[in-house]
């Protein structure tokens, strides 16, 4: 099964600007994703894309939230159309109107699969975060005490471990950590910080 989308360039270049409502991100969020497990791993990369957008490139709350909405719907159309997946979701974004920036960093959060590569800095954080926010958050469950008190050497002892969450990339990791120009101790550190507050 082919997950290459086959283009690389998304959405309408006059809807610039333009996002869903929070409302409306929600209700096709609660919609499309019923898997409480991805609910949460899609939730915890908003929550990074929002406060990397905010906290570390001081954009706007307007900005912040066009950051949120990549990572709160880049999975979106994975729990119920697999053989679809980041397809249907770009075609429904696409239907609504919505900013071509925001298509074009879901399309691009897993290069290898759907052939769009990471550009812009929304698409290589939304890249970076994916893979590193569910290995990590993997890690907080075998914790006794979750993220609290969870360090990078921790982080990386399990990354250094083939077996463990297995189905996460390490390649992907240390291809989006290049590509963003950041230290990966630095984006383990940032996740670790505040990922374990997402409920």
């Amino acid at each position: 099964m082919s997950l290459q989308l086959g283009r690389t360039e998304f959405g309408d270049p006059s809807n610039k600007g333009k996002v869903l409502s929070r409302e409306e991100a929600s209700e096709l969020f609660n919609s499309w994703v019923l898997n409480p497990r991805l609910q949460l791993h899609m939730k915890q990369v908003a929550a990074l894309m929002k406060a990397w957008a905010g906290e570390k490139l001081s954009l706007d709350e307007e900005t912040q939230w066009r950051w949120e909405m990549a990572g709160l719907l880049h999975d979106a159309d994975w729990d119920q159309w697999p053989d679809q997946h980041c397809k249907k979701i770009i075609e429904e974004l696409e239907r609504r109107q919505a900013d071509p920036e925001i298509i074009r960093a879901i399309a691009s959060h897993g290069h290898a699969h759907f052939g769009v590569e990471p550009e812009t800095e929304m698409d290589k954080m939304l890249y970076a975060f994916d893979e590193l926010s569910g290995l990590i958050h993997a890690y907080s469950l075998m914790r006794p005490n979750g993220y609290e008190g969870m360090d990078v050497k921790g982080v990386k002892k399990r990354l250094k471990e083939k077996t463990f969450a297995a189905n996460v990339s390490r390649e992907d990791i240390a291809d989006a950590c290049n590509r963003a120009g950041i230290d990966q101790d630095e984006l383990i550190a940032f996740i670790v910080q505040r990922q374990g507050r997402v409920r």
